[in-house]
């Protein structure tokens, strides 16, 4: 059975969607009615990201772009939304924003003793500095009705407290401040909530050294829906378990909750930070 077209009609800028979560954040909205803008960074995406453009508007007959504009650039998030009104105003250049979902991120750890500066800069440009320059760019085409809809993609990162993550959970640490400042600043426009994510199934954990999975292990075996089924998960996904102490939460059912923030039921929900770790990290 298909999903409910909840999101029909609305229009959709996803960042960091031409793979791995932000494509399925991008396909969740897509198979639910949303028009999407698939944002991704560089030329060797182009081709993954227009296929999925076109996969989404023959498979759930919506209009897909992709937009190739690196965040990471200060003109990048202007370009990003003039690129989005080209194609989707309507011929009496009528233009609205619907929802944004601020998933574009890069991951630095480093231990602070041996912190390079540049690397710091680069992380606080895409995960911090982008999204903010982004609602900026957005802002005369948000709703006017409180229909609008932002999330800001965190970390349990932040709360977790785990070592060499002063770069990438600040800056997760950061959009989470900002998006309490925006519940209030954008109340009369959109609804503004983080999605703080745990260990996700986007591959990256399958290749970890010994001494990172140990690591995880007390985390994992802490989180209430980690552990592995019998006949529901893969075997692959119980073998990582074994590995790390538990499954990570697949793509899908993160995505699943970004959704919820993002329903016309959601309207009375505002700056709030919702956990999407499996129990791993309680928020509130």
């Amino acid at each position: 059975m298909s999903p409910p077209r909840v999101f029909d009609g609305k229009l959709a800028i996803i960042t960091g969607a031409s793979r791995s979560f932000g494509a399925v954040l991008a396909e969740h909205f897509a198979s639910r009615g949303a028009n999407v803008v698939i944002n991704y960074a560089t030329e060797a995406s182009d081709e993954r990201a227009q296929k999925l453009a076109k996969s989404f508007e023959a498979k759930y007959n919506v209009k897909a772009v992709a937009v190739r504009a690196d965040l990471s650039n200060p003109a990048a998030p202007q370009q990003l939304v003039d690129a989005a009104k080209g194609h989707f105003a309507d011929s009496k250049g009528r233009f609205q924003i619907d929802i944004i979902v601020n998933n574009a991120a890069t991951v630095n750890a480093q231990p602070i003793d041996a912190l390079d500066v540049d690397a710091w800069d680069a992380t606080f440009n895409l995960n911090c500095k982008a999204p903010v320059l982004l609602i900026k760019a957005a802002f005369p085409y948000l709703p006017y009705d409180r229909s609008g809809r932002i999330v800001n993609i965190s970390s349990a990162t932040t709360t977790w407290g785990l070592i060499y993550q002063t770069s990438y959970a600040g800056t997760k640490g950061a959009m989470e401040a900002i998006t309490r400042v925006w519940a209030r600043e954008l109340a009369e426009r959109c609804t503004v909530n983080a999605v703080a994510p745990g260990p996700m199934d986007t591959g990256l954990y399958a290749g970890l050294p010994d001494e990172p999975k140990e690591a995880l292990k007390p985390l994992n075996n802490l989180t209430p829906l980690a552990k592995a089924r019998e006949n529901v998960d893969s075997k692959e996904t119980m073998q990582l378990a074994k590995e790390i102490g538990g499954r990570p939460g697949y793509l899908e059912e993160v995505a699943g909750i970004v959704g919820v923030c993002c329903l016309p039921e959601s309207g009375w929900m505002t700056g709030n930070l919702v956990g999407a770790s499996g129990g791993g990290a309680f928020v509130r």
